[in-house]
């Protein structure tokens, strides 16, 4: 079994800054690919960010220049860098992974999740 840990949300002003961390636990041969969703009350949970063991990275219009998703390979963590944050960010931001075990069987894993707020 694998868990995945989210930290670093919390409320923010507009134009501020705040960095998600995700860390995975457990039975992990290797993670292929590590992302960050969101999901804002009464809509949909929508992509954010993905990044590649490779690290190729993928980002949602809405936060290109904005947002830097990296990782830690060693760590099996990855980081969301949010930066010019706007009110429509708000969401609980979960952290998202695709994990080869020993057994080398594939399976996506999610975080409970982890709120970032954005005052007006």
């Amino acid at each position: 079994q694998v868990q995945l840990v989210e930290s670093g949300g919390g409320l923010v002003q507009a134009g501020g800054s705040l960095r998600l961390s995700c860390t995975a636990s457990g039975s992990i041969f290797s993670i292929n690919y590590m992302g960050w969703y969101r999901q804002a009350p009464g809509k949909q949970r929508e992509l954010v960010a993905t990044i590649t063991i490779g690290n190729t990275t993928n980002y949602a219009d809405s936060v290109k220049g904005r947002f830097t998703i990296s990782r830690d390979n060693a760590k099996n963590t990855v980081y969301l860098q949010m930066n010019s944050l706007k009110p429509e960010d708000t969401a609980v931001y979960y952290c998202n992974a695709d994990v080869r075990n020993s057994f080398y069987i594939n399976q996506r894993y999610w975080g409970k999740g982890t709120l970032v707020t954005v005052s007006s």
